[in-house]
């Protein structure tokens, strides 16, 4: 099956094909022939199941060849990464129309987005909150929108954004082709397409795709100890076919100290969390998403746009609050068929919130106790013998490089915690204020 086979025009095939995108998805299968003929759609598929271009080219499509400025398709997301995600997806199958495609979204200025808007881009991709502002000033209308997507809406809904997401859909016209995707089912969003769609076919494809996905994981939990957690991270960092990854976080503030803890390190480490502005958060995904950067701490929040297929290891930080968000974060990983590697960490006060997760999604209720020095931990993710804690390509300081000398003194590579329980261990050195940092 290819997407010519689907009814997609030669020029969006040969677009997609220039990016190396050849074959549809199951979930793409089933949606683009219903979708090209205006059908009303609810979609039921999970994030990196390839919905996008399961609304998208049938959007594109519809728009024609070379459209009238404007804004004639409207899609709605949950996040300011995910619009960005969109948006590029968009991008690359319009390459060869005159179609536009505009991110409208909050923590970036006005005045780029509203030109794009003036210069009459018909796609716009954004989330609510800047979308219902710019419309309440005049500097967006969706009188003429021909088409309105509603991505991850089950997400709008834990973000609190329905009313918000009810005002938009009163804002287009009745008779538009709408689209709703969500990973799950909640009532509030049944009423929803119920209130604002036309007769709509759900199409479900979820539970094979997830059942796949989860087949793709390998699974591994560990009971770590704070004092020793950057080393085990360390050591994991270098195992045989590590690729992209990802490490979550519980706080912002936590985020920012594993990726300073990292690059200390010697690894490549960026961070994408709350506290960044926009324009950094989206440096470091750009640096990520092109390998520049291969690691990416992230809180959950900041990462609901992460749409990155060949991540090969995520690593749980923190244990997430329940099951819904352990799948959101190991999803990250065995994407689009490929494999992938999961690896939670749980602290002693998270060991009743890992049995409740646990018991739900049938993972092992009691992890092993582990430390950087574990037989297991090198023989569970194929880590080298010799690894250490820290790279030898630790950066010198630039000042000091150029004068072709390294001031600093040798660092241990050994583990805070290198013992079994109950062993005797030294204190551990503590890194005070006044010391260099590179």
């Amino acid at each position: 099956m290819t997407f010519r086979d689907l009814g997609i025009d030669d020029d969006i095939v040969d677009a997609l094909a220039a990016k190396g995108i050849l074959a549809p998805f199951p979930i793409q299968e089933q949606t683009i022939p219903l979708a090209l003929t205006g059908q009303d759609i609810i979609g039921q598929a999970k994030t990196g199941t390839g919905k996008t271009f399961g609304f998208g080219l049938p959007l594109i499509q519809r728009l024609g060849f070379n459209p009238e400025p404007g804004v004639k398709a409207l899609i709605v997301v949950p996040t300011r990464e995910l619009a960005v995600q969109v948006t590029e997806d968009m991008e690359v199958a319009t390459g060869n129309r005159s179609t536009t495609v505009a991110a409208i979204y909050g923590g970036k200025a006005y005045e780029e987005q509203v030109d794009k808007i003036k210069a009459g881009a018909q796609i716009i991709v954004g989330t609510p909150g800047r979308l219902l502002d710019l419309a309440g000033q005049r500097l967006l209308s969706f009188a003429n929108v021909e088409v309105m997507v509603l991505d991850e809406a089950d997400r709008m809904l834990d973000l609190g954004f329905l009313p918000d997401v009810e005002k938009l859909f009163a804002q287009t016209p009745p008779q538009r082709h709408t689209m709703l995707f969500s990973a799950t089912m909640p009532g509030a969003i049944v009423a929803l397409a119920r209130r604002f769609m036309t007769k709509p076919i759900h199409i479900r494809a979820s539970d094979p795709d997830e059942g796949l996905t989860q087949a793709n994981i390998k699974h591994i939990i560990y009971r770590a100890h704070n004092l020793d957690k950057d080393e085990v991270v360390a050591r994991i960092l270098q195992a045989e076919g590590r690729g992209k990854t990802v490490i979550f976080t519980r706080t912002k503030r936590s985020a920012s100290k594993v990726t300073e803890e990292l690059g200390d390190r010697g690894f490549p480490a960026v961070a994408v969390h709350g506290d960044m502005s926009q324009e950094a958060r989206e440096r470091s995904m750009a640096a990520f998403k092109a390998g520049k950067k291969e690691i990416l701490i992230a809180t959950d929040v900041a990462a609901r746009g992460i749409d990155v297929d060949d991540v090969t290891h995520v690593i749980n930080y923190t244990v997430p609050e329940d099951d819904k968000a352990y799948l959101h974060r190991v999803g990250r990983t065995g994407r689009a068929g490929r494999t992938g590697i999961a690896v939670t960490f749980v602290d002693w006060d998270d060991l009743h919130k890992w049995a409740l997760i646990a018991r739900a999604l049938d993972l092992p209720v009691e992890p092993a106790e582990t430390y950087s020095s574990s037989p297991h931990l090198y023989a569970d993710l194929d880590i080298p013998t010799d690894a250490k804690g820290r790279l030898n390509t630790t950066p010198i300081p630039r000042a000091e490089k150029a004068a072709g000398k390294d001031p600093r003194p040798a660092r241990s590579t050994e583990s805070a915690i290198d013992k079994p329980a109950g062993a005797p261990r030294s204190r551990p050195r503590r890194r005070t204020r006044t010391q260099q940092r590179d």
